[in-house]
C-alpha cells in the first residue's frame, strides 16, 4: 500500500527564506521516487548550530557543530527521516564556498534526501559521486 508523502519544514528559533515550499517538496519527492523510493514523512528541521551540536553530542558522539544530520527512519522502501540542517552552518558555508546562501542551503536539503537514497560521503569516491549528485539536483531545480 502506498502511503501519502509528506515533507515538513520546521523553523526552531531560525529566521531565514524559504521560497516555493510546495515546489521544493515536490522536488524532494520526485527525487525520491527516481531512486526507486517510497517518500514518506520527512521532516526538514532548521536549527542554530548550538542545536545541531547538541545532536551530534548526544546521538553521535561528536562535539562540533555541522551543517546536516539526517536520521534515516525508513521501513522497507517509505522513506522516513528526521533531518536537522544547521542555519548557521549553511551561512558560513555559502560564505566560505563563495556561493549563495539559497544555492547552499537547497544543496545541504538535497544531501540529505540523497543520504536516504543510499548515496554516503566518508570516502573520496562517495564525496565525488555525492557531488556530482547534489550539482545534478541543483541544476535541474534551478538554483
Amino acid at each position: 500500500m502506498r502511503s501519502k508523502s509528506k515533507v515538513c519544514f520546521f523553523f526552531q528559533g531560525q529566521r531565514f527564506s524559504l521560497p516555493n515550499r510546495s515546489r521544493l517538496k515536490g522536488f524532494i519527492e520526485k527525487t525520491l521516487r527516481t531512486e526507486g523510493l517510497n517518500p514518506g514523512q520527512l521532516n526538514y528541521i532548521f536549527c542554530s548550530d548550538r542545536e545541531i551540536r547538541k545532536i551530534n553530542r548526544t546521538y553521535l558522539k561528536h562535539d562540533y557543530a555541522t551543517d546536516i544530520i539526517t536520521f534515516d527512519l525508513s521501513w522497507q522502501k517509505e522513506v522516513t527521516a528526521d533531518i536537522y540542517i544547521s542555519i548557521d552552518r549553511v551561512r558560513e558555508n555559502a560564505k566560505d564556498l563563495g556561493v549563495s546562501i539559497k544555492n547552499e542551503l537547497h544543496r545541504v536539503i538535497f544531501h540529505g534526501a540523497l543520504h536516504l537514497c543510499g548515496y554516503n560521503d566518508k570516502k573520496p569516491a562517495e564525496i565525488k559521486i555525492m557531488r556530482a549528485k547534489e550539482e545534478e539536483l541543483l541544476s535541474t531545480y534551478g538554483v
